[in-house]
C-alpha cells in the first residue's frame, strides 16, 4: 500500500483536482478540514471578548457608588466602549483586507486585553470611560476578524456550523460572567476589578496561542497568491481524507470574484454592495438597541424595580445559560435551514420574551423568560454574523462585516440613553417594550437579504 501522503498526491493528480480552483476544492470538502485546535484557539479569543462585553453590566451599580457618580455617568463607559468598537472594527478590518486575517486577529486580542487591564485599575469615572473605549477598539476588531476568518476557512456547507461553534465559545463567556460576578462584585470592594482582570489575563494568553494559524485561502486568492492558497487547501484536503478515509467529491466551479483593491472600502461603495451595507447597518443598529439594553442594563433595570443587586444577578445566572444553549443549538441546524428565515423567526421570539418580562415581571418570569430571551440572542447572533459576511466579496468582506456591525453598534451605544430614558419616562414596562420593538423591526429587515445558506461565498457575493 502507498503511504497516505503519496496516495493523496496520486489521487489529486489522477482526478485533476491538484490543478483545480483551490476555492472550489475547499468548498467540496464534507468535514472540518483543519486541526480541532484551531477552533479552540479562535473560539477562546471570542470567549474573552464577549466576557469583557458584559462585565460592566454587573459592575456598574458598585462602580457608581465607589466613584461617587450616578449610574448614568458610569453607563457612559458602555457608550464609549461601543464607540471604540465601531472604530476598532473598521480599522482592524481594513488591515485584514489589505494585509491578512491572521494579523488582524493578533491585533484585536492585544488591544482588548490592554484596555481591559487598564479599566481594572481605573481610579475614577473618566479613566474608566477612556479605558473601556480602548477595550472596545479590540472587541470590535475581534468580532469582525473571527467572523470573516472562520467563514473563509470553512467549506460552503459547513460555514454556518463552524462560525456558530466560535460564537458558542463567545456566549460561554456571557454565561460564566454572572457566576463569577455573583461571587465577587457584591462581596468584595475590588471584586469588579478582579472581574475585569480575568478578561485581560485570558486575552493575553490567547494572543500567544494564536501563532501559526493557517492563512485564509480566499484572501490569498483575492491577493493573486493562488499557489499559496492551493497549498493551504491541499493540506486541508489531506486532513479531510484522513478523517473520512474516503476520496473527496469532485469540485464544482465557483464564480471569480473581484481582485483586491488598494482601498477595500471602495468595493463597498458600488452596487450591489452599497445596498447591502445600508441594509445590514439598519439591521444591526435596530437590533443592538434592544440587545445591548438587555446585556448591559438588565441588572440596573431590575435594581430600579426594587430587586437587590444580589437577587438580580442570581436571576440572570439562570437566564445567562440561555446564551450558551442557543449558540450551541445553531451548530446543529445553521446549514440545514435558510438562515434569513431562521434569524427572522428568532428575532420574533426575542420580541415576545421581552414583552412578557416587561408586562408581567416577577422572579419566576425573569428567570424563565430571561432564559428564553437569552436563548434567542444565542440563536440569532451566530446566524446573523454568518449571514452578514455572506453578503460581501472577499476583497472587502472583513471591511463589510466591520462597517455594518460597527455602525450598527451606534444603536448599542445609544441603548443606555434610549432604554434608561424609556425607563424614566414610562417605567420598567416601557424600557422592555422599547427593547422588544427593536427585535420585531430587525426581524422584518432580515427578510430583505439574499439566500446564501449552502452556497459558495463567491456565488452569494455575486448574486
Amino acid at each position: 500500500m502507498q503511504p497516505r501522503s503519496n496516495q493523496a498526491q496520486h489521487e489529486r493528480s489522477r482526478s485533476g483536482q491538484g490543478r483545480a480552483d483551490p476555492l472550489a476544492r475547499l468548498d467540496r470538502i464534507p468535514v472540518w478540514p483543519y486541526e480541532r485546535r484551531l477552533l479552540w484557539i479562535v473560539g477562546a479569543g471570542y470567549f474573552f471578548a464577549f466576557f469583557d462585553i458584559v462585565t460592566i453590566s454587573f459592575a456598574l451599580p458598585v462602580i457608581a457608588q465607589q466613584f461617587h457618580v450616578s449610574k448614568g455617568t458610569v453607563s457612559l463607559s458602555v457608550t464609549s466602549s461601543l464607540v471604540g468598537y465601531i472604530i476598532g472594527a473598521f480599522a482592524d478590518s481594513t488591515i485584514a483586507d489589505k494585509w491578512g486575517r491572521r494579523l488582524s486577529l493578533a491585533i484585536s486580542v492585544s488591544v482588548f486585553s490592554i484596555g481591559t487591564a487598564l479599566a481594572a485599575i481605573s481610579t475614577n469615572a473618566v479613566e474608566l470611560i477612556i479605558f473601556r473605549f480602548i477595550s472596545g477598539l479590540g472587541i470590535g476588531a475581534e468580532i469582525a476578524a473571527v467572523t470573516t476568518y472562520l467563514g473563509e476557512l470553512s467549506p460552503a456547507r459547513l460555514r454556518g456550523r463552524y462560525t456558530s461553534w466560535a460564537t458558542t465559545a463567545a456566549y460561554a463567556g456571557f454565561a460564566v460572567v454572572p457566576f463569577i460576578a455573583r461571587g465577587l462584585v457584591p462581596t468584595f470592594a475590588s471584586g469588579w476589578r478582579v472581574l475585569f482582570g480575568i478578561g485581560a489575563v485570558g486575552g493575553v494568553t490567547i494572543l500567544f496561542m494564536r501563532r501559526g494559524l493557517p492563512a485564509s485561502p480566499r484572501w490569498l486568492v483575492a491577493q493573486g497568491r493562488t499557489e499559496e492558497a492551493a497549498e493551504v487547501v491541499a493540506e486541508a484536503e489531506d486532513t479531510a481524507r484522513e478523517a473520512t478515509d474516503e476520496a473527496l467529491p469532485p469540485p464544482e466551479p465557483v464564480p471569480d470574484e473581484p481582485p483586491a483593491e488598494r482601498f477595500p472600502i471602495a468595493a463597498l461603495l458600488r452596487a450591489p454592495m452599497l445596498g447591502r451595507v445600508v441594509l445590514f447597518v439598519a439591521i444591526w443598529f435596530i437590533y443592538y438597541v434592544g440587545n445591548y439594553g438587555w446585556l448591559t442594563l438588565a441588572p440596573t433595570l431590575f435594581v430600579d424595580k426594587g430587586y437587590s443587586l444580589a437577587d438580580s444577578t442570581t436571576y440572570l445566572i439562570v437566564s445567562g445559560i440561555g446564551f450558551l444553549a442557543g449558540a450551541y443549538a445553531t451548530t446543529h441546524f445553521s446549514d440545514r435551514l435558510e438562515r434569513k428565515y431562521t434569524a427572522a423567526t428568532f428575532a420574533g421570539a426575542w420580541t415576545i420574551s421581552l414583552l412578557v418580562i416587561g408586562l408581567f415581571v416577577s422572579p419566576a418570569i425573569i428567570m424563565v423568560f430571561g432564559f428564553f430571551a437569552s436563548v434567542t440572542v444565542g440563536l440569532l447572533v451566530p446566524l446573523l454574523y454568518t449571514y452578514t459576511a455572506e453578503h460581501f466579496s472577499t476583497n472587502a468582506r472583513a471591511t463589510g462585516v466591520a462597517l455594518t456591525d460597527g455602525l450598527g453598534h451606534v444603536g448599542g451605544a445609544l441603548a443606555p440613553l434610549i432604554v434608561l430614558g424609556a425607563n424614566t419616562a414610562w417605567g420598567f414596562s416601557g424600557a422592555f417594550i422599547v427593547m422588544a420593538i427593536s427585535g420585531a423591526l430587525a426581524g422584518a429587515l432580515i427578510l430583505l437579504g439574499i439566500r446564501a445558506t449552502g452556497r459558495s461565498l463567491e456565488t452569494a457575493a455575486t448574486t
